[in-house]
């Protein structure tokens, strides 16, 4: 016979009641702790984790980039990419270069290449820094001659000068369109140039305010501005490039009077209230002329501890007939050298920022 006290075999036994700690008499108990929420994309009520858990980095196993050049390269395209030993140092430093060189640019930045001395490359560096920018990135860049003297920009570049900045500035007024612009210039693979005036002798020289009017048209369609500034510091048009710059290079070489040029070069901008140019200035040394019994060690550390970054070219035979510059007769070296003084320039691009 049934107890009808006790409950039936098959009812579920009630819950067993939460121990407790001794209270005094008359305090209430404390209220059970509240469940904390499962957490956003983890875990849920079916205990499966969410699909952006699955994304394409997290789960695809890192692979080493393809070589490009060598016996790697080789061994890579034998082995139908079997084996890959990945890319060389030379090309993992290359593609740092080249990933510093595409930094993005909001505005326009002008970049003003000058020297004290003449005769050191400073219109072949101007050249080739505009060719590394504009051949590796995918804006629009221009190189100015600003040289007050029949400057020789175009003429290594294009070896077209028969128009020049002297005839935009007679149409300034009438320019309006990117392709009105472009009929004023030369073009060198991606690079647009704008020669100087090539007649020294018309009395119409290159001033300050005329200078300052065509950055500030080249700034409304080209997004990198090189100018090439003639070697007398205290010309109006220097006062000009200076007043719209982003950031100078300053061209010497590893040589006494070189070297001693290129370092009062940088005292004469630090004179002349452009300290904050001089500090974030980049210094070529242009080794074309270079002796045993010079430290160019010495001479690299003073640069290194006045500005942001040192580059030296070296001695190319093909730049050194001073003719048109062909960026594939380069050797590997001079191109290397010019790519890295792009990417220190580039460096600069969010750092200063004008439109």
């Amino acid at each position: 016979m049934t107890n009808p006290a006790q409950p039936p075999a098959d009812t579920p036994a009630p819950p067993a009641p939460r121990p407790e700690t001794s209270r005094p008499p008359g305090v209430p108990a404390a209220p059970a702790a509240p469940v904390a929420p499962a957490a956003p994309g983890g875990p849920g009520a079916s205990g499966r984790s969410a699909a952006s858990d699955l994304r394409e980095d997290s789960v695809l196993r890192a692979r080493p980039d393809r070589p490009r050049t060598g016996w790697r390269r080789a061994l890579y395209d034998l082995t139908g990419g079997r084996l890959n030993p990945g890319p060389s140092d030379v090309e993992e430093l290359r593609s740092g270069l080249l990933t510093r060189v595409r930094a993005p640019l909001a505005g326009a930045h002008r970049v003003a290449v000058m020297s004290m001395k003449g005769g050191v490359g400073k219109t072949t560096v101007s050249a080739c820094l505009g060719l590394a920018l504009a051949e590796n990135r995918g804006d629009r860049a221009v190189v100015l001659d600003a040289n007050p003297d029949a400057g020789t920009l175009a003429d290594r570049l294009t070896g077209d000068a028969r128009v020049t900045v002297r005839e935009l500035l007679d149409d300034l007024d009438a320019v309006g369109t990117w392709t009105e612009v472009s009929r004023y210039t030369s073009l060198a693979g991606r690079l647009q140039v704008l020669a100087s005036e090539q007649d020294p002798g018309s009395g119409e020289a290159f001033s300050r305010q005329e200078y300052e009017r065509v950055s500030d048209l080249l700034g409304r369609y080209f997004n990198i501005i090189v100018t090439d500034s003639g070697t007398g510091l205290v010309h109006s048009t220097m006062e000009g490039t200076l007043a719209r710059a982003d950031s100078v290079v300053v061209v010497g070489s590893p040589t006494v009077d070189g070297a001693g040029r290129a370092s009062k070069t940088l005292d004469w901008l630090v004179a002349h209230g452009h300290a904050e140019l001089a500090r974030d200035a980049v210094v070529v040394l242009s080794c074309d002329r270079r002796s045993a019994e010079v430290d160019a060690q010495r001479i690299r550390e003073h640069f290194a501890e006045r500005v942001r970054g040192v580059v030296e070219v070296p001695h190319d035979p093909h730049l050194a007939t001073g003719g048109r510059i062909d960026p594939a007769r380069l050797r590997p070296p001079t191109s290397d050298a010019f790519l890295e003084l792009a990417a220190l320039v580039a460096d600069a691009f969010d750092v200063r920022r004008r439109g």
